[in-house]
């Protein structure tokens, strides 16, 4: 009599699959589990924040660096206390709203450049710690309260008959709302 050979197939009932875990992931690919919805947000702001002051400044240095984000927060500021501005209500919103910032408009030659830049730059490594303490509220304005700011070799329609209240680098300030 010849033995039937044993059936080795699971039936599909038996079968218990895990469901994929979903986690945060790093631009690395290293696992951030536990993050909450705010720190995620938070660096996503430091980011935007120092890819603009690295495509808006950083040839003027940190202290130049250091004034541009003092711009961007004294117009988050603005923007808080009357509940709206046009030019965004929070960080991200300011950095990108069209033709404010120069570096992310998709014609200015920085645009390319800051989407690819990396911590391993000198410049962006400053960027991000400047960003970072710009974030956490232990920024000092250096600019007096501006909102504004230009090229020293340029005269903006918006800058014509109006006084700098300060110069930092290359870059004159202006306080135009208030």
């Amino acid at each position: 009599m010849t033995k039937k050979p044993k059936d080795t197939t699971v039936s599909s009932a038996k079968v218990r699959r895990k469901k994929p875990k979903l986690i945060a992931m790093d631009s690395c690919g290293i696992s951030e589990e536990g993050k909450t919805m705010n720190e995620f947000y938070n660096e996503i702001t430091v980011d935007v924040l120092a890819r603009t002051l690295w495509g808006e400044a950083r040839g003027e240095g940190a202290d130049g660096m250091k004034a541009v984000a003092n711009v961007i927060l004294n117009r988050e500021k603005i923007a808080r206390e009357k509940g709206k501005f046009w030019w965004g209500n929070d960080i991200i919103q300011i950095c990108q709203k069209p033709y404010q910032f120069s570096c992310w408009n998709r014609s200015d030659p920085n645009f390319r450049k800051l989407q690819e830049v990396d911590k391993r730059d000198l410049y962006f490594a400053t960027a991000l710690r400047i960003a970072n303490r710009a974030v956490a509220g232990a920024l000092e304005d250096v600019t007096g309260g501006a909102t504004h700011y230009h090229a020293a070799y340029i005269m903006p329609y918006w800058a014509k008959g109006k006084e700098p209240i300060t110069v930092i680098g290359s870059h004159k300030f202006y306080n135009l709302v208030g």
